[in-house]
């Protein structure tokens, strides 16, 4: 039976929601709203969310209840990653949504998050055998080893595509000093990864590998080679964000991830040996989405 429901997350760099019909093994996306809150950079730069910010993820929980009240979804379960987890206000921050929206929001840990994500992308990796999973978002990145469709191990590091421009000063066109100071934060922070071993497939969830996917193959081929996001690095480099968007047929804000992105993926396939990753087009949403169908914790908000 096709029941209804709606998840929306406030990551690293979007606010988004996905309105679903599901009958607990399959998602069929039926809206989706996002809004592009660039909290991993916020927080890094200033360690709190800031009054403005905060304003912005009302006006969009707001939003997430009246699509979801428009779609006639049976439950909305809104859920917070890296970049609330690390803001110090976050306690205020969610007081003030729920007091504004009626929205409860749950900061997820860094392993459930990878849990869901995993069981979205499942939907369209399952049969592909990955033995990897990699999502890097705005605040933070995800590591877990699979094994027979279930996460072995996991971890998570700060190293979302927000946190790496605040640490090193990365823009477009990107001066030499500033691409050197992100590559030697992203190496030494991946040396703290206590996962070992060579995988025989990565397979990536979220929205930055995703923006990197279609950035490099508009003909929706799923699978990115370490040398494509080898050019994506070097192009996005020495290219100002007009030329980017022009380029890669990306809008601004994405045009943004697009070198953080490639040198972090890069790393992490150097780290592993890994050749090529494939792309998932679901992740932590349908997760949510599959877990409330599923009766698993996720509860009506």
């Amino acid at each position: 039976m096709t029941r209804i429901l709606a998840a929306a997350d406030i990551g690293s760099n979007t606010a988004h929601l996905l309105v679903a019909g599901t009958d607990g093994e399959l998602v069929m996306r039926i809206d989706n709203y996002n809004e592009w809150i660039p909290l991993g950079e916020v927080v890094s730069r200033q360690g709190s969310i800031p009054k403005e910010i905060v304003q912005q993820l009302v006006m969009a929980v707001k939003e997430f209840k009246r699509m979801a009240n428009s779609k006639q979804a049976e439950r909305l379960y809104v859920f917070a990653t890296e970049g609330m987890r690390m803001a110090r206000n976050h306690d205020q921050v969610l007081q003030k949504i729920q007091a504004e929206t009626g929205v409860r929001v749950e900061v997820i840990s860094p392993h459930r998050e990878a849990e869901l994500s995993l069981r979205g992308v499942l939907l369209d990796t399952r049969n592909l055998g990955a033995d990897m999973l990699f999502e890097v978002g705005g605040g933070s990145l995800q590591i877990g080893r699979i094994r027979k469709n279930v996460l072995e191990e996991k971890e998570s590091l700060p190293l979302g595509t927000g946190r790496i421009i605040a640490e090193s000063g990365l823009r477009n066109p990107c001066p030499d000093w500033a691409y050197k100071a992100a590559e030697n934060y992203i190496q030494d922070t991946l040396e703290r990864s206590t996962i070992e071993g060579t995988p025989q497939m990565a397979v990536v969830s979220g929205g930055v590998g995703r923006g990197l996917w279609r950035a490099i193959h508009p003909d929706g081929e799923k699978v990115l080679s370490i040398e494509e996001i080898d050019y994506m690095a070097w192009a996005a480099a020495r290219l100002p964000v007009d030329r980017i968007m022009a380029r890669f047929n990306v809008k601004q804000r994405r045009a943004g991830t697009l070198l953080p992105g490639a040198l972090v993926y890069r790393a992490l396939m150097n780290r592993f040996g890994v050749k090529e990753m494939a792309i998932s087009e679901f992740g932590i949403r349908e997760g949510a989405i599959l877990e409330m169908a599923n009766a698993k914790g996720a509860s009506s908000k």
